[in-house]
Order: structure tokens, then C-alpha cells, then sequence
């Protein structure tokens, strides 16, 4: 049986049975896309590998990634396996043994609030481009929105007057999450001054009309634009650190728990299923914490 088909049925596995989103189901496929052809190249079939032949594959992979991507491909590699086994495809399952690299606690990078301004003071509000990127920025920083959440969000989810917002998550979970004053002030002149102007006034209707956030040909940000326009603006306000758009989400929590908010609370408005999720950040304002005081304090 070819590796392609074994392939597109895992994935149809875990579309309807796991409920995996759309990212998670990619990397799947390109964690095994590449293991498959590996099989293919050595003359292996997947149902018929062994724990050695196996583990050759990982030492190869092993020298070039690092532990948190290797442990993501064995992931990947096991459910691969438990699948084929359970839909009888093959009756022995190779990665019975195999267990992941442990994995050191790693913190967030965060900006510190005054970087926060320096990057949402960026985008140049004479243009519509800046109107746009700022409401974009000043809504991720206000709300801690996933990239696919923000771009993905749709204007009728959106109400100014109450000062809330309906978001979809990771498997479809629905959230409702505050904005906060600013957002929705540079929503607002946005939506008045900029989402129904230039291109988009020419035209009949909008290709995506249902969206909030709109490029100039009326189509939905995408994930590597927006990180794009992150990284611009990271560099005109000077900032020196290496920032994504989940910087972002990371400083919304870290400098709400700082200010006193209860975890739960940062639980239910990142949209985080498991408490764990979020206890990260509780780590991560010790550490910050201890940064201050050996700076400050006489004796640090």
C-alpha cells in the first residue's frame, strides 16, 4: 500500500476524529510527508518498519533540529503509527518504546510595557495603511488574539458600544474577550476612514465582506503578512529584541497577571483549555521579578 494513501488517511483521521486545527493538521503532514520519504528512499514501507529502522531515521534528523522540533516529529511519528496499527494496516507498532526528549521550561520573550508603546505608536496614522496596522496592534495587545484569530475576525463579532468581542479559537471554541478603550477607538476610525475606501469603494461588493481586517484588495490579512507588518514596525520603534505576533499575546499576559489579574481569568480570555497553559506566565513574572531586583536592589 503506497505511503501517499496511508498519509491522506491519517490526515482524514485526524480531521474528523481529533478535531485538530488547521496548522496542527499542516505540520503533520510535513513532519511526515518528509519521514515517508525517507522510508521510500531506504527501500522501507511504513508497515513494515522496525524500532531500529526507526531510530536510524531520528539520529539523522537529531543533528539538525532542535529538541522541542524533534519532539514535535516524534509526536507526529507516533500518532502516525497508532493509527495505522488501530485501522489494521499493520499489527506491530514501532514507536511503542519511544519517548520524547525532555523538554527544558522555556519562557516567553515579553516586551516591557514601554516597548508595547513604542510599537503601537509605529504605524504612521496619516496613511490608511497605518490606521489599519495600528487598530490591528493596538486590538492583538489589547485582547492577546491568536494571528488566525485576529485575521479571521469577523465584523459582526465585533461590538464597540459594549466593548467586547466574539472570537474563535483552536477547535472551534468560541470566546467572548473585552477590547479596552483604545482598540476600540482605532477600530473605529479604521472601520469610518479606511475598511470601505481606496479599492474597496470601487467595488460592488467585498470579496470577503464578513471580515473585520481587510488588505486593499478586500481579501483577509494572511498569517505571513501580518507577521511582516509586525516585524516592520518592531524595527522602526527601534526595538531590539526578536518579536512575532505571539510577542505580542505573551506581553497581554504577562503584564495583566503583573498588574494583579487572577490566572483564571488570563485562562478564559487567551482561551487556554488547560490551566497549565497559562501557569507559564507565573514563571515568567518570577523571572522578571529577579531581573529587577538584582538590578536595582544593593546587594543583587
Amino acid at each position: 500500500m503506497k505511503s501517499s494513501y496511508l498519509l491522506s488517511e491519517f490526515i482524514n483521521y485526524i480531521d474528523v476524529e481529533k478535531g485538530l486545527s488547521q496548522n496542527t493538521k499542516l505540520a503533520y503532514q510535513r513532519d511526515l510527508s518528509h519521514y515517508l520519504n525517507y522510508l521510500e528512499k531506504n527501500h522501507k514501507v511504513p508497515t513494515r518498519i522496525t524500532h531500529t529502522d526507526l531510530m536510524d531515521y531520528l539520529l539523522i534528523r537529531k543533528r539538525y533540529l532542535s529538541p522541542s522540533s524533534l519532539a514535535r516529529i516524534i509526536t507526529s511519528i507516533k500518532m502516525f503509527h497508532h493509527f495505522l496499527v488501530s485501522d489494521n494496516y499493520c499489527r506491530a507498532d514501532p514507536t511503542q518504546n519511544l519517548r520524547s526528549p525532555r523538554l527544558g521550561l522555556r519562557l516567553p520573550r515579553v516586551l516591557t510595557f514601554a516597548e508595547v508603546e513604542a510599537l503601537l505608536n509605529a504605524p504612521n496614522l496619516t496613511t490608511p495603511a497605518g490606521i489599519r496596522d495600528r487598530a490591528m496592534l493596538e486590538l492583538l495587545y489589547a485582547t492577546g488574539m491568536r494571528v488566525s484569530e485576529i485575521i479571521n475576525l469577523k465584523l459582526e463579532g465585533v461590538n464597540l458600544q459594549l466593548g467586547y468581542l466574539r472570537c474563535i479559537g483552536k477547535r472551534g471554541k468560541e470566546r467572548i474577550v473585552p477590547i479596552g478603550t483604545k482598540a476600540i477607538e482605532f477600530i473605529e476610525l479604521y472601520i469610518k476612514k479606511v475598511r470601505y475606501s481606496h479599492k474597496l469603494s470601487s467595488q460592488p461588493s467585498l470579496r470577503e465582506p464578513e471580515v473585520l481586517f481587510l488588505n486593499p484588495s478586500g481579501r483577509r490579512f494572511s498569517r505571513v503578512g501580518f507577521w511582516k507588518m509586525v516585524k516592520r514596525y518592531a524595527v522602526l520603534s527601534g526595538i531590539a529584541k526578536r518579536i512575532t505576533p505571539h510577542t505580542l499575546r505573551h506581553s497581554f499576559a504577562t503584564h495583566l497577571l503583573e498588574r494583579g489579574a487572577d490566572l483564571r481569568s488570563i485562562q478564559e480570555m487567551l482561551g487556554h483549555e488547560n490551566i497549565s497553559s497559562t501557569q507559564i506566565y507565573t514563571h515568567l513574572s518570577r523571572e522578571r521579578l529577579k531581573d529587577l531586583h538584582k538590578k536595582f536592589h544593593p546587594r543583587g
